[in-house]
Order: C-alpha cells, then sequence, then structure tokens
C-alpha cells in the first residue's frame, strides 16, 4: 500500500527537475499522475513513461501556466481524463536574474507571471473540483529566498514570496471544505540549473548550510509526498523549509 493509492495529482512543470521528482516519488506511491509543461517534448514523454513504470497512470499536457484561458482548458481535461484531482502541485518556474535598477520590465513581468500567475490560473481552476470532493491538498513550491530575500533576485523573490501568502490564504479560504493548502520553500538544490555554477561557488554555498551539503530534488520530493499524503492531514496553511538548515 502506498501512501497515494487512489488519488490522482497535477504537477505543473514536471518534465525534468524538482517537479519531475516529485511526480515519480507521487507515482511511486501509488498516485495517478497529470503533468504539464510548455511542450510535450520527447523529454516529457520519456517522463511520462518512468511515470507509467510504477502501474500508475500518467499523462503529460502541453499547457502555459501562464495563460488562464489555457489552464482552465487543460485542468478540464485532466478531470475529464482521471476523473477527480486529489493533489496540485504548483511547480512551474523560471528565473531572470539581475539587479533592480538594470531589471527590465519583461524580466519582471515574465516571472511573476510564469512563477506566481500560474499557481493563481490552477488553483483557480481547481478549487470547484476539490471543493465538490470535499478533499484535496494544494502544494505551492516557494524558495527560501521568498522568506529571506536575495541580492539580484528581486522578480524571483517577490513571486515566490507570493506563493506563500497565496497558500496561507487558500488554506483559510478552503479550510472548512476540507482543502489544505501549503508551501515548501527548497533552499540551495542541486538540478541543472545549479550544476552549471562552478565547483568553488557550490562550496560556498555548502559552508552556509548547517548539514554541509546542496539538497537534491528527492529532498524536496519527500516533503511534498507528505503534504500530499494523509500523514499531513491537520497541516495546513504553514510552509516547509527544506534546506538543510540554511534559513531557521
Amino acid at each position: 500500500m502506498g501512501l497515494l493509492d487512489g488519488k490522482t495529482a497535477i504537477v505543473t512543470g514536471a518534465a525534468r527537475g524538482i517537479g519531475k521528482a516529485i511526480a515519480l516519488k507521487f507515482a511511486s506511491e501509488g498516485a495517478n499522475i497529470a503533468f504539464t509543461d510548455l511542450v510535450i517534448d520527447e523529454n516529457a514523454k520519456n517522463t511520462e513513461k518512468e511515470i507509467e513504470a510504477f502501474g500508475v497512470k500518467a499523462k503529460g499536457y502541453a499547457s502555459n501556466a501562464a495563460n488562464f484561458e489555457d489552464t482552465a482548458n487543460v485542468v478540464a481535461q485532466i478531470v475529464k481524463d482521471f476523473g477527480r484531482v486529489d493533489i496540485l502541485v504548483n511547480n512551474a518556474g523560471i528565473t531572470r536574474d539581475g539587479l533592480m535598477m538594470r531589471m527590465s520590465e519583461q524580466q519582471w513581468d515574465m516571472v511573476i507571471n510564469v512563477n506566481l500567475k500560474s499557481a493563481f490560473n490552477f488553483i483557480h481552476a481547481i478549487t470547484p473540483v476539490m471543493m465538490k470532493q470535499k478533499t484535496g491538498s494544494i502544494i505551492n513550491m516557494a524558495s527560501v529566498v521568498g522568506v529571506s530575500g536575495n541580492a539580484g533576485q528581486c522578480n524571483y523573490s517577490a513571486s515566490k514570496a507570493g506563493m506563500i501568502g497565496l497558500a496561507k490564504s487558500i488554506a483559510k479560504e478552503l479550510g472548512s471544505r476540507g482543502v489544505r493548502a501549503n508551501a515548501i520553500a527548497p533552499g540551495f538544490i542541486i538540478t541543472d540549473m545549479t550544476a552549471a555554477l562552478t565547483e568553488e561557488v557550490r562550496a560556498e554555498w555548502a559552508k552556509q548550510i548547517p548539514l554541509r551539503r546542496g539538497g537534491t530534488p528527492d529532498d524536496v520530493a519527500n516533503v511534498a509526498t507528505f503534504l500530499a499524503s494523509d500523514l499531513s492531514s491537520y497541516v495546513t496553511g504553514q510552509v516547509i523549509h527544506c534546506c538543510g538548515g540554511m534559513n531557521m
């Protein structure tokens, strides 16, 4: 028996990285997986096959998560294909770093739209479904910089702080209907994005972390599994830091 047997999860931006790790972990615990990405390319198709290898149903959907109408249509199709949705993980995200005085309006708008508006779009579309079911777990992927801020990442930090406020507000709005909402704030996680950094930079990062190492996508996926499962049935409106103690 898996922790998520019989449940269906939507994971946005799940063709790679943290999103993919969450989708695979959920599948290993028995959940059927609907995942979205901007395009369903060969990489996404391979992710679909990896998920299906756990004996669950899986389907990737091409979706611009930042587009309100596109998201509503995709969620409607997922509900039609899977019958229900028990878990929503708002993971889609990008970075366009730069100091405020040099940041363009386009860099700001792009990050806010992809990282924060996408979560609004998906929550807005899934709320009637979860309210009708009287159950559901919404997980927003935030970041430690959404709590502490970070020079050169005003747009990203603002979007991730927004994800935290959004989760807390939804927790208050939907708690009486049995729907929970929480946020995960990852720290320095070793992904394709951070792998591009030099060994020196990564070593400096590790010095700032009490556990003296970067996290893995699986570390984040384990926290997401707890929040998605009935183990956290009395946990809502919370931010769980998955950062090796970098933020306390």
